[in-house]
């Protein structure tokens, strides 16, 4: 099957050489619906969930890593469905299972889509994008679609989008905005477990710094100025003392 192809079932391709007004829709927006309409229903079972990881989360992902995969030349067979089930198994910042994660949830995600006949040969290929998009796991990404994968889920995690799941995550766990002595850890090592804007310089820029395609380093530097501009707007605001660099790290 020649890379970037579609899969199976309802996934395959338009019979070739047909006329563009009668080619069948692009496959791969049946997969992608088909992976949303089954997150839906897992989602819904599952109970209430945080808006840090919840559909809308699973969307931006899964559309981000589409456009690396266009950009890089990665296997959308298998972006699309590691994209889309990488937070299968959801666990709370705080439990202490959180960091395997990924790991269960590329266990669980391969016996779905195995359940669904999904190509048994993609299987390896989804679950280590899978296991390896999560920061805490530790897992180098050793394939193009799992680096396009964990570039995707990353950039959701900085800019604009980002520093509104870091606050919502804050609600979540009840932290402070930030320190009053020193919101900007000029003169004090960053803090998230108590300071949320601490997140910042702990989290957010360093994972600006990690992107391993040309396309997710290009869109992270964006990002990250939206950050930069976003802290020195809240220093104008709440009068603290901030000064930072190009690369957002503190200064003296």
């Amino acid at each position: 099957m020649p890379r970037g192809s579609a899969g199976c079932g309802d996934w395959q391709s338009e019979p070739a050489g047909a006329p563009p007004e009668a080619q069948a829709p692009d496959p791969f927006d049946a997969l992608s619906d088909s992976l949303r309409a089954h997150m839906v229903r897992r989602l819904a079972l599952a109970g209430p969930c945080d808006p840090v990881h919840d559909l809308l989360h699973l969307q931006r992902v899964a559309a981000t890593a589409r456009r690396i995969a266009a950009s890089e030349g990665a296997d959308l067979r298998v972006v699309i469905p590691a994209a889309w089930l990488h937070d299968y198994v959801n666990l709370p910042k705080d439990d202490p299972r959180r960091d395997h994660a990924s790991r269960l949830s590329a266990v669980e995600a391969r016996a779905y889509l195995a359940s669904i006949g999904y190509p048994p040969d993609l299987l390896p290929a989804i679950v280590h994008a899978i296991e390896a998009h999560s920061f805490s796991a530790g897992i180098a990404a050793r394939t193009l679609e799992a680096k396009v994968v964990q570039d995707a889920d990353r950039l959701d995690g900085i800019g604009a989008i980002g520093i509104a799941r870091c606050f919502a995550c804050a609600g979540v766990m009840a932290r402070p905005f930030y320190s009053p002595a020193d919101p900007f850890c000029v003169t004090r090592e960053p803090d998230d477990a108590h300071f949320t804007i601490d997140h910042f310089y702990r989290k957010l820029f360093k994972t600006a710094a990690t992107m391993q395609t040309a396309a997710g380093r290009e869109e992270a530097g964006r990002r990250a100025e939206v950050m930069r501009r976003y802290l020195r707007e809240l220093g104008e605001e709440i009068g603290g003392v901030l000064l930072i660099n190009a690369a957002g790290r503190r200064e003296l």
